[in-house]
């Protein structure tokens, strides 16, 4: 079994100190030094996990669920005491009504006279596709001239999908991610529909050039624009190989994801929302959204994993103190209903610099070394961005996290799991831009399923009006 992480710390401190004492060239020492320097980076990075860096859980080995817990006790499986729980009722009018009478031959003998019937109902599910056939009138006069009546708009074919199977199909494949083969499979093992992967992706290309002619991507950066409070981030992802990013702008009404070769700001500038926004800004302290002149607030949640991280890798006690100090200033503001006094944010702030100031002697500036330098620069983060970091204690509006940016964009990476990259700048394009209209919608309340009715229809939903 190999050595725990502390006892590897211990043997190279120790190595260190014996190599201080030897009697060996200063090249000597200065390349054992880096090897030694080399492997603490190593360890440390094995040791990084969802709680003390950005990886998502999944990466995490040997990842166990957190136990059920409430007020110190285990909790069992299931609903607890209390739940208010749902279930299947019968409704007044069903589909279909088929009685069951009973056979006379086993009833004893005597006159038995009908008083009603005991009712059951079973709820299943039909699928099945329709083939409506439109017949248009032809007239013909005596001179040999023929009218015909007009087909419904966008009856174009001779046989064509209608918007139900459109619909569906763009569901499954931009909402609920079923690569675009399963889409087909399931069209065609459950509705009995033959549709081709081509129909598939043009579906996709034509919901996305609907959304396009009906403007809703003005309309979004419009609204964002406007809004009091804006969650940004960004992901990579992958285009035929070569890495492409994914950038998010989004608040709870509204969702916008833009997809670009760049992740700064010639990427955040082509996006069109922040360079005339003025509201605030929520971000992960990524530089190029500094350049933007608006009100920014620091994502907490990253300063709390790299805390953990400070402390568990690199042995700062500071760390530690300010993690749980962070951790109980965000309950202290829920409980005071989403702002502090001005008196106890003013003591919050006293404690949060002398914290800060005891650092600055656990973690001198004079004595930055590689197994170091992340928790020296966290710790100048700290100091020189307190109001962005704090700004939460006394604005309502300013949360404690970027939970919302990070959300948003998760879809996006269970994509990438499934389809592994995107083949064209196209498809990449008409997804963000399907994915932005659907969760926008679904914020407002309208399912993802009724947006995509009607958007086939060439409407987008009364919200948006």
């Amino acid at each position: 079994m190999p050595p725990r992480k502390e006892k590897v710390r211990e043997i190279i401190d120790s190595a260190k100190a014996a190599l201080a004492g030897e009697d060996v060239s200063d090249e000597f020492k200065d390349s054992m030094g880096a090897v030694m320097d080399l492997v603490t980076v190593l360890v440390n990075y094995v040791g990084l996990n969802s709680s003390n860096s950005s990886k998502p859980p999944s990466t995490d080995p040997h990842r166990l669920r957190k136990s059920r817990t409430a007020k110190g006790r285990k909790r069992k499986p299931g609903a607890q005491h209390g739940h208010k729980g749902s279930q299947l009722k019968q409704v007044e009018n069903p589909t279909e009504i088929e009685e069951i009478l009973v056979d006379p031959k086993t009833l004893p003998k005597g006159k038995w006279q009908r008083i009603g019937f005991e009712k059951r109902q079973v709820f299943d599910i039909e699928v099945s596709f329709k083939v409506t056939e439109f017949q248009a009138e032809i007239l013909r006069n005596a001179k040999g001239v023929e009218f015909v009546a007009d087909f419904p708009i966008g009856v174009t074919e001779p046989a064509q999908y209608g918007d139900g199977v459109k619909t569906t199909s763009v569901y499954m494949s931009q909402h609920q991610l079923i690569p675009q083969a399963r889409v087909k499979d399931i069209l065609r093992t459950q509705f009995g529909l033959s549709i081709s992967d081509g129909s598939v992706n043009n579906f996709n290309i034509l919901a996305a050039k609907k959304l396009d002619e009906l403007g809703f991507e003005l309309w979004a950066r419009t609204e964002l624009i406007a809004s009091p409070l804006l969650h940004g981030d960004e992901t990579g992802t992958n285009l035929n190989g070569e890495l492409f990013w994914i950038h998010c702008l989004c608040n709870d009404k509204l969702t916008l994801f833009h997809f670009d070769k760049k992740r700064g700001k010639p990427a955040m500038d082509r996006m069109g929302v922040l360079p005339h926004f003025k509201g605030q800004l929520v971000h992960d302290h990524w530089k190029p959204y500094f350049r933007y002149i608006c009100t920014h607030v620091l994502c907490n949640a990253h300063h709390l994993r790299e805390l953990e991280r400070a402390h568990e890798q690199d042995r700062q006690k500071w760390a530690l103190r300010m993690k749980k100090f962070l951790e109980e200033i965000n309950e202290a503001v829920k409980k005071a209903g989403g702002e502090l006094s001005d008196k106890k944010a003013e003591q919050c702030r006293k404690k949060y610099r002398k914290i800060l100031r005891a650092a600055e002697k656990e973690c001198p500036e004079n004595l930055r070394q590689r197994a170091q330098t992340k928790s020296r620069n966290l710790l100048e983060r700290l100091l020189a961005f307190e109001e962005e970091t704090l700004r939460f204690m006394e604005d309502p509006l300013a949360p404690f996290t970027n939970n919302q940016g990070e959300r948003d964009l998760r879809m996006t990476k269970v994509q990438q799991k499934i389809s592994g990259c995107f083949r064209s700048m196209m498809g990449a394009r008409n997804f963000c831009l399907i994915r932005s209209y659907l969760s926008t919608c679904r914020k407002n309340g309208v399912h993802p399923m009724e947006a995509l009715r009607i958007l086939f229809h060439g409407k987008l939903p009364d919200f948006m009006s």
